[in-house]
């Protein structure tokens, strides 16, 4: 039988890794980019169409899962892989981002955070144990440790607080792991590391997490509105606080300029709604940056999406043609788009992974920020 998990790095440039993560469900090639599936579906795609377009492992959610259809639910019907179709590896974060950022109602305590769901107004309690209970009834092959977020400007004060709750909770998370039989057995655990901007909190924060022990970590509370420069600040020490010998993932990030700077500075796994909200919202990834479909200079555009993408959506459709769909409010515009920006994302990490294992990364973020631009206000 395949082993549990197992991190093999095959090639470094820098800090930068590439290598792969081996699972029962199978490999996942680093730096790798997982598709967000926040409802048991990455929205506009079909699974298999995922898959095709290079993806190796997908993101579900927690929050959103448990409150519909319910978790229960899910393992009664055979837990997610069967449920969606998607029979490769799934990453499944903890909920503890959207209980912050959807409720509109939260009480929070030792035990965990009380909340509203912002669909029906039920109330429900979220604890390190119960996240790690849904997580193992959905199946989820990399379970997430439940931690505390609080923005970045918090007073120090408040983030220092956080992180220290969210240690206890990642004690919990892992305790709690550990109980589940069979899927602990056979599946892994990642810790997330906190504590804002603060180098000492995130050096206190990842003593604390290797001292427990997980499979992997992750960089957590970042791309919440500190910007690219403030971001890349906190990266240039916070992947050399974590094991080495892990994989280090960096949670919601993110443009694609955002990947390939975190990557240069030692990340290797990474996901973000952004290809897929753009595909649904008329823009579209290009090598020379985003471009919004809806633009009338687009109407009698003949060309593809991305001239130096060969994409199934690139091959056959031109940019006049989606630009219609788009206007029309045809769902198959934000399917191609989607399916395009997908294979953008999955393109540019296997163009990294190359990159790293020719030792040629330098060269290759240096060519690629001289030709992307990112839309004006971003």
């Amino acid at each position: 039988m395949t082993e549990r998990f197992a991190f093999t790095i095959a090639a470094t440039d820098g800090r930068a890794r590439t290598g792969t993560i081996r699972m029962q469900r199978g490999t996942i090639r680093t730096p790798a980019f997982m598709p967000v599936g926040t409802a048991a579906t990455v929205k506009a795609m079909k699974p298999a169409d995922v898959e095709k377009a290079g993806a190796d492992i997908i993101l579900g959610n927690t929050y959103h899962l448990m409150l519909r259809p319910g978790a229960e639910r899910v393992a009664k019907l055979g837990g997610l892989h069967d449920f969606m179709g998607w029979q490769r590896p799934i990453l499944t974060d903890s909920g503890g981002y959207q209980v912050m950022s959807l409720s509109d109602l939260t009480k929070r305590s030792e035990e965990g955070v009380a909340f509203k769901s912002h669909l029906d107004g039920t109330r429900h309690m979220l604890s390190p144990e119960r996240s790690i209970e849904i997580q193992r009834l959905l199946g989820s092959n990399i379970v997430m440790a439940f931690d505390e977020l609080v923005p970045t400007t918090s007073t120090r004060e408040v983030q220092a607080a956080a992180m220290e709750r969210s240690m206890r909770w990642a004690k919990r998370s892992r305790d709690a792991f550990d109980g589940g039989g069979d899927h602990a057995a056979n599946n892994a655990i990642f810790g997330i590391q906190q504590g804002a901007l603060d180098e000492t909190l995130r050096k206190a924060s990842a003593d604390a997490l290797i001292d427990i022990g997980f499979d992997g970590y992750a960089v957590g509370g970042l791309a919440v509105g500190e910007g690219q420069e403030a971001m890349f600040g906190c990266l240039d020490f916070a992947p050399q606080q974590l094991p080495a010998d892990k994989p280090r993932y960096l949670m919601g990030v993110g443009k694609p300029d955002d990947i390939v700077g975190a990557v240069e500075r030692g990340i290797d796994m990474f996901d973000c709604v952004m290809p897929t909200r753009s595909g649904r919202t008329g823009q579209a990834f290009t090598r020379t940056g985003p471009i919004n479909l809806r633009n009338a200079k687009f109407a009698e555009d003949t060309g593809p999406l991305d001239p130096a993408c060969g994409c199934p959506v690139c091959a056959t459709w031109s940019r006049a043609y989606i630009h219609h769909l788009v206007r029309a409010g045809e769902i198959l515009g934000a399917m191609l788009m989607t399916e395009h920006n997908i294979a953008f994302y999955e393109g540019l990490m296997a163009d990294l992974r190359s990159a790293i294992a020719d030792g040629a990364l330098t060269a290759f973020a240096m060519t690629f920020r001289a030709t992307y631009r990112r839309e004006k206000g971003e």
